[in-house]
């Protein structure tokens, strides 16, 4: 391979790992390429990147970012998934992946340059994704300010059936 192709390669790997939230080293050692090809399809469904990777230029790209800590443990076949809006919803096409297929793996991950292990990621599948945590956050966000007004109509509306009721004992007398 050309140095000139090297380069532009690692720019490219650079340029993927420090837009990421999330990059997941995955073990993909006997996979077909219609099962990658399958994966793939999974991921960018879900805004991930997934990339086969050299070693050696894996470990430049990552070099002075913030998943430099995956550098050292790029070794044999791997391949790498980058994940940009939600780091939850990689992980749990990752880990969905990894249970239909016995030969593919998750090694670790790297969460905004703090490393977890393959356990970290199953645990982070498990949370709810974005969307969901943004519409519990407006619905709570939502359910305060309707309260408020309930509890002030209510106050209005026993106030005006007292006034109503002084005003029948005073045309009935």
């Amino acid at each position: 391979m050309l140095k000139a192709r090297k380069s532009e390669i690692i720019e490219v790997l650079r340029a993927k790992a420090d837009r990421a939230g999330i990059a997941v080293v995955t073990d993909f050692k006997g996979l077909t390429a219609e099962e990658l090809t399958d994966l793939r399809v999974k991921l960018r469904a879900a805004g991930v990147d997934y990339q086969v990777v050299k070693n050696t230029l894996a470990r430049k790209a990552v070099q002075g970012g913030t998943h430099e800590a995956l550098a050292v443990h790029f070794k044999e076949n791997c391949a790498v998934a980058f994940g940009y809006d939600d780091p939850v919803a990689a992980a749990k096409v990752l880990v969905d992946y990894a249970k239909t297929s016995k030969k593919f793996a998750i090694r670790l991950a790297s969460l905004s340059g703090k490393i977890i292990d393959e356990q970290g990621v199953k645990n982070l599948s498990t949370l709810p994704g974005k969307p969901e945590l943004l519409a519990t956050l407006l619905g709570t966000m939502n359910a305060v300010p309707t309260n408020f007004v309930g509890l002030f109509a209510n106050m209005i509306r026993g106030l005006l059936y007292a006034l109503n009721g002084v005003k029948e004992k005073k045309e009935a007398a």
